[in-house]
């Protein structure tokens, strides 16, 4: 590939990869339209707590994470695929990434809290994504 291509192919990346929302996802959007046809209320990006947690459930002192199996690297998933260029640049990004949401949930946890996780590929299935928060919700 001449350094041209590689550089068009960079840059287009970068784009794609800069459009991609932290906040508002639509798996994250499905999770709660789900939770609140459930009957439960919530709070969204708490700014109070570690991490910011995606959804907080007061009432239950509860918080879910809604990951996305790239960024965070769900184990064994078809959708944790690794990029083929800058193999050093994603390996340090999703270690970093790893290690931060280790601390945030450990930080979570010496605070009370209960920490989740509903990893994008488990919204792709209602009935799964339901049992799942049945099961997370049912912990109090």
């Amino acid at each position: 590939m001449s350094s041209e291509v590689i550089h068009e192919v960079s840059e287009q990346r970068s784009r794609n990869m800069s459009a991609i929302k932290s906040k508002n996802t639509k798996p994250e959007i499905t999770v709660r339209k789900l939770l609140h046809s459930m009957g439960y209320r919530f709070r969204l990006h708490k700014k109070d707590l570690p991490g910011s947690p995606d959804i907080v459930l007061p009432k239950y002192k509860t918080v879910i994470f809604v990951h996305g199996c790239f960024w965070h690297r769900h184990q064994n998933c078809k959708y944790a695929s690794n990029p083929k260029t800058r193999r050093e640049f994603w390996e340090k990004k999703f270690k970093e990434n790893i290690e931060r949401d280790k601390k945030t949930q450990e930080k979570l946890k010496n605070l009370g809290w209960k920490t989740n996780i509903v990893w994008e590929c488990e919204v792709k299935n209602r009935e799964i994504l339901f049992l799942k928060l049945e099961e997370i919700l049912r912990k109090k």
